[in-house]
């Protein structure tokens, strides 16, 4: 683990993401559709940097969630350790500000990596994860048309409840040959790296929303879309879906 703000190595943390969503793309000529499931999926972000020496194996666990069954991973590469001598490509300021954002409601005292967020809390003991929660609050659709994608957030139960909504289009099968820095000589590998991302202020009620998003990744790479939906005042995830359409 390294803080933001330090150079020592710890042991490294890592979490995952857990996707109990029904991920069902209905490939079409012109977009793909996915519904929530009866199950909440626990949602794992980790932030990383290809420039840290503690990050590879949390890089290396987070690919392992790949297509398994109730998890939902997005890496978000911060670039704050570019300033070692190797710049993280996919590394971004957004990156920072979002983890140093998110701090306080995580319960992390300070920004460092790789760090695990699960379900909105910083989370040390990964490998091992929560359970997908039952009986969501919230339902989730998500429609891709061309390179537009279609939210639409419906809550189970007429209350005032408050919640925000993030997105973040993914990409996997990313491989760097890192030529200095703390992880000079190294070839890393990447998955569910966040190349897009934004965010939905606090909502009630039900929600509609068109955000654009490419229908394919760097190098024609195929791009998931994942879409977390949260409680507005103690950030912990409600709800979470991914699309992901043939090509």
């Amino acid at each position: 683990m390294k803080r933001m703000q330090a150079h020592r190595t710890r042991r490294p943390l890592c979490a995952a993401l857990m996707a109990g969503a029904l991920v069902a793309p209905m490939a079409q000529a012109q977009g793909c559709r996915a519904e929530s499931a009866a199950q909440a999926p626990v949602v794992v972000e980790l932030y990383t940097s290809e420039g840290c020496n503690s990050c590879p194996p949390a890089d290396r666990w987070l690919s392992t969630l790949k297509d398994k069954p109730g998890v939902l991973a997005a890496a978000f590469h911060v670039d704050y350790w570019d300033r070692l001598g190797w710049k993280d490509r996919f590394g971004s300021a957004r990156h920072t500000q979002r983890q140093a954002q998110q701090q306080a409601a995580a319960g992390s005292r300070y920004s460092y990596t790789p760090q695990v967020v699960v379900n909105g809390r910083d989370w040390r003991r990964w490998p091992e994860l929560p359970t997908p929660a039952s009986n969501p609050p919230v339902r989730l659709t998500m429609q891709r048309s061309g390179e537009q994608i279609e939210l639409q957030v419906q809550p189970m139960h007429d209350t005032q409840q408050r919640w925000t909504l993030w997105w973040a289009a993914l990409e996997d099968g990313h491989v760097s040959d890192v030529k200095a820095g703390e992880n000079n000589g190294v070839t890393l590998r990447h998955d569910h790296v966040v190349r897009h991302h934004g965010s939905v202020e606090p909502f009630s009620g039900a929600l509609t929303r068109r955000i654009d998003v490419p229908s394919r990744g760097e190098g024609g790479r195929a791009l998931r879309v994942l879409v977390v939906v949260t409680d507005a005042t103690s950030g912990a995830t409600a709800q979470a879906l991914q699309l992901r359409c043939a090509s």
